[in-house]
Order: structure tokens, then C-alpha cells, then sequence
């Protein structure tokens, strides 16, 4: 009696004079409390990381947002704000195990970075500043607010009629969700289909069409106080699910 493991790609950071492999623990509560499934991190090993050994044993990848950007580089742009933080070892392990996952079929849902990782390891592209895009809406937090108010609602978005996220909150048509992102997905990969958009047009929420199961991405955090929130408990209730799904048809387990 298992519970589904949940690969975590972790991010690669320097803090002092040491190089971490790192995960914020609110990701990880929410994989156990509302998913009920076991998370693994993975840490960011690039093309040392051995993926298939991974995958192997998973039975669902989740992808953390965080505070460092997607490369440029990888959706064929120069870093327009080279100050920001990037997380290369990061960007080469998370790609290659996003279309992995996706290959095994596996539950795959991803969060902010995880988001804009997933349209980037398909051939879509990125706004490095959605706020310098005419007719686009500042969607980053203010830093200097309480985490609170951060996490707080700060837009709506729309959901596409009859569509999985939709099917998910029970029919529900709109929402209002938290935005803490500087960067968003400006061209959409082929395979992905609108989910959700803000106001001002930005996608906020995609599938990916050939994946019979569960395979979304969210631009804001589901996770954040994530038993709280009824239609955060119902994205990873779900995820949860789907895991469970997998486990037993690939792996002959149940709970």
C-alpha cells in the first residue's frame, strides 16, 4: 500500500558559499495534504540527471514555480534583464523531463515557472515582461507587501466552457487567482490548448491535447495556503487522482 510518487524538480541555488538543490515546502505540503501522494524531489542535474531511473518510478511530475526566469536563449531570444535570476541547471533538467513525462503519459501539472517551462520544452515563447507589453496587465506582486497580500486575489481569468480545468471547479466560468509572474507565455506551443485567460488576454491556464489524463499548466499558485482554497483543493485533488490512476495501471499498485 503506496502512495503515488510525485517527481519534484528542485531548483538549483548558491546560498553562501554552498550550491543547493532547493523546493519551497509549500509545494510539498500541498502534493501530501491535497493530493495525497508522496513528493520526490529531483534535484537539477542537467544531462547528469539519469531521468528514466526517475521516471521509472514515478507516477506524476509536478512543476514548482520559483523566482528565477526560464532562458531566453531557449525559445531563441537574448536575456533581456540579465539581473534577474536564471537557473540553467534547472532549465536543463526540467525540458528534457517535461517531454519525457509527457511521452510516458505521465500526470504532469505545472505551476508558474513549471507553466512557462512546459510551453518552452514545446516550441512556445515567452513575454520576459508582461507589464512592457501594450495592452497587458502588471501581474507581478508587490514585493513589499505582506505575503498575504501577495498571494492574494489580484485578477480574474476565464475558463474555457466545457474544458478540463472547467470540468475540474464544477462548470464554473471564471475565477479570481493571485499573480506573482514578470514573464509569461507569449506564443503558445502547438499541442497546448487555452484553458483559461486573463482580462487582458494572457494565458493563464493550458492541456496538453494528446494527453488522454490529466496534463495542465497554471500561470498563478494553486499551492499557496492550498487547504483553504475549495478550487486549489480540486486542481490537486485531481492531480492526486490521475496519479493514483497511473500508479495502478503502470505500477499494480493501489492505496
Amino acid at each position: 500500500m503506496y502512495r503515488p510518487i510525485v517527481l519534484v524538480p528542485a531548483c538549483h541555488r548558491q546560498l553562501g558559499s554552498h550550491a543547493y538543490h532547493t523546493a519551497q515546502d509549500k509545494y510539498l505540503h500541498a502534493v501530501v495534504a491535497a493530493a495525497g501522494c508522496m513528493p520526490l524531489l529531483l534535484p537539477a542535474l542537467g544531462q547528469d540527471a539519469d531521468l528514466e531511473a526517475a521516471l521509472r518510478i514515478a507516477d506524476g511530475v509536478l512543476l514548482t514555480g520559483s523566482a528565477s526566469n526560464v532562458d531566453a536563449r531557449l525559445y531563441g531570444q537574448e536575456i533581456a534583464f540579465p539581473e534577474l535570476p536564471q537557473d540553467t541547471a534547472r532549465d536543463a533538467t526540467t525540458l528534457p523531463l517535461i517531454r519525457a513525462a509527457l511521452a510516458r503519459q505521465l500526470p504532469l501539472f505545472a505551476i508558474c515557472r513549471g507553466c512557462q517551462e512546459v510551453n518552452v520544452a514545446l516550441g512556445g515563447s515567452l513575454h520576459q515582461a508582461v507589464h512592457a507589453v501594450p495592452g497587458m496587465l502588471d501581474h507581478r506582486e508587490n514585493i513589499n507587501d505582506p505575503l498575504a497580500r501577495q498571494y492574494g486575489p489580484a485578477h480574474r481569468i476565464r475558463l474555457t466552457p466545457g474544458a478540463l480545468l472547467s470540468r475540474i471547479l464544477g462548470g464554473e466560468s471564471e475565477m479570481m487567482v493571485n499573480s506573482l509572474h514578470g514573464q509569461g507565455i507569449a506564443r503558445l506551443a502547438d499541442g497546448l490548448l487555452v484553458e483559461a485567460l486573463a482580462d487582458d488576454g494572457l494565458v493563464e491556464a493550458y492541456t496538453v491535447a494528446a494527453m488522454p489524463g490529466f496534463a495542465l499548466g497554471v500561470q498563478w499558485h494553486p499551492e499557496w495556503q492550498v487547504e483553504d482554497n475549495p478550487q486549489s483543493m480540486r486542481l490537486f485533488e485531481a492531480f492526486g487522482q490521475a496519479c493514483r490512476e497511473y500508479q495502478h495501471t503502470h505500477h499494480g499498485y493501489t492505496e
